[in-house]
């Protein structure tokens, strides 16, 4: 018995840090969505952009709507794009275009590029959770507002 109560008390210490520890990350990650909308609508201001906001939070512009085939969410495109950060440093381009399912890449390219339709171009502005979330992933870090210029060459 006299064992057993310092071994409850370190049980339960170590419970309640674990249940410490999750609520933390789930505040970060609320916090960076708040950030994130509110870095995404200073950027939308300081570049006069006619942006649309889903309900996902994904703000997409239309510069030319297209006139082609219109994608859905599980089409196959074909898309050139040139990323950057807010700071409006590219991490990634591919001016000749890439194809890809839409149902395999990140949510913000799933729910925007069919806004668009074949010969269409405009900017997908992605906040983290529909990019790539709070995790860093190749030179991106986690937590990172995400902008795309696109053009639907096709889809495929």
């Amino acid at each position: 018995m006299k064992h057993l109560i310092p071994a409850l008390l370190a049980l339960t210490l170590f419970i309640s840090c674990a249940k410490n520890k999750k609520t933390e990350n789930t505040d970060t990650l609320v916090d960076n969505v708040a950030k994130n909308e509110q870095q995404i609508k200073d950027y939308v201001a300081k570049n006069k952009l006619n942006a649309h906001r889903t309900e996902s939070g994904l703000y997409y512009v239309v510069n030319e709507p297209g006139t082609g085939a219109q994608p859905t969410a599980t089409s196959n495109v074909t898309v050139a794009y040139k990323g950057s950060f807010i700071d409006g440093k590219v991490f990634d381009e591919s001016s000749a275009g890439i194809s890809f399912g839409l149902d395999q890449v990140i949510k913000g390219w799933t729910e925007g590029i069919p806004y668009f339709k074949t010969g269409g171009s405009g900017t997908l502005i992605v906040p983290a959770h529909l990019g790539y979330g709070d995790n860093d992933y190749s030179s991106i870090p986690g937590g990172s507002v995400l902008i795309f210029d696109i053009k639907l060459i096709s889809v495929n």
